[in-house]
């Protein structure tokens, strides 16, 4: 992996529970894997870990044995739809919600010891603005915030962005509105986030895309199955392919801003180059 193309690691999160960041973090990594690319796809919503009941998979062994010493990261690598990789974590360990700093850091360099290449990194973070959260967030190489139409969600994501910038150094976002009429409708709402940012944040938010409501989306969920699989034709599978088109041409050659990061070597190389 060190002499590998760069690795595009991406946090998807959100300000509060609800706005669909699993959703949107699962079909995204689909719609990755179509293309052609190796995908991995991190549960890291260590304490409430749902990736795999969304995905209607198993796992025996998941990040918690991990930490515990019984087994290594690509042990409990599980292969899920589409040819992703899905990394699952556990549900209901109140330990796993209060990892101190170097255990997520230990987690966060596992993944350089992986023995096989991987081209995109999906974090699929829990809510909020606790540790875990900020932890992964500032190692990844974007930042995606989910933001449905609810004022709750927008002051939420604007508290976590600010957290972010402020506290951890993190500039850069990405915003995709969920579960919205239209694209038109996501959109205003991306300008309205952007209108606050703008006057009290020194931060770079660029608009990803919409994902419309859709009745074909809310049944592949209700089936455990994704959209872009179920009902590749459905609205939803089409805007979760164009959101997926735009990620392949976003280009992190920095650093968020945090100390650590997934694939640190990539961050020594890159300092090399440019020497």
């Amino acid at each position: 992996m060190r002499n590998r193309k760069s690795i595009q690691v991406i946090a998807v999160t959100s300000g509060k529970g609800g706005a669909g960041k699993t959703t949107v973090a699962t079909n995204l990594a689909a719609n990755l894997s179509r293309q052609g690319k190796s995908v991995m796809l991190l549960d890291a919503d260590l304490g409430l870990a749902n990736v795999d009941v969304v995905l209607g998979l198993q796992s025996r062994s998941n990040l918690s044995h991990v930490l515990d010493g019984q087994c290594h990261l690509a042990d409990i690598v599980i292969n899920g739809p589409e040819g992703i990789r899905v990394v699952p974590a556990s549900s209901g360990l109140q330990r796993m919600a209060q990892l101190s700093a170097g255990e997520h850091a230990g987690l966060i360099n596992s993944f350089s010891e992986l023995p096989y290449p991987i081209d995109t990194l999906i974090i699929d973070s829990a809510a909020g603005i606790n540790n875990t959260v900020t932890h992964f967030c500032q190692a990844a190489g974007e930042v995606l915030v989910v933001l449905c139409d609810e004022p709750a969600s927008l002051a939420d994501s604007y508290a976590l962005i600010k957290v972010l910038n402020q506290h951890y150094g993190v500039k850069r976002f990405q915003m995709l509105a969920n579960r919205v009429p239209s694209q038109e409708q996501g959109f205003e709402l991306y300008k309205r986030l952007l209108k606050a940012t703008d006057q009290f944040l020194n931060v770079n938010i660029n608009y990803i895309g919409t994902i419309p409501e859709d009745d074909y989306l809310q049944r592949a969920i209700r089936m455990q199955r994704l959209v872009t699989s179920a009902y590749p034709q459905s609205v939803s599978a089409q805007a979760f392919a164009r959101v997926a088109d735009r990620v392949t041409k976003l280009k992190s050659e920095d650093e968020l801003g945090g100390a650590i990061s997934f694939f640190p070597e990539q961050k020594v190389q890159r300092q090399t180059s440019h020497a």
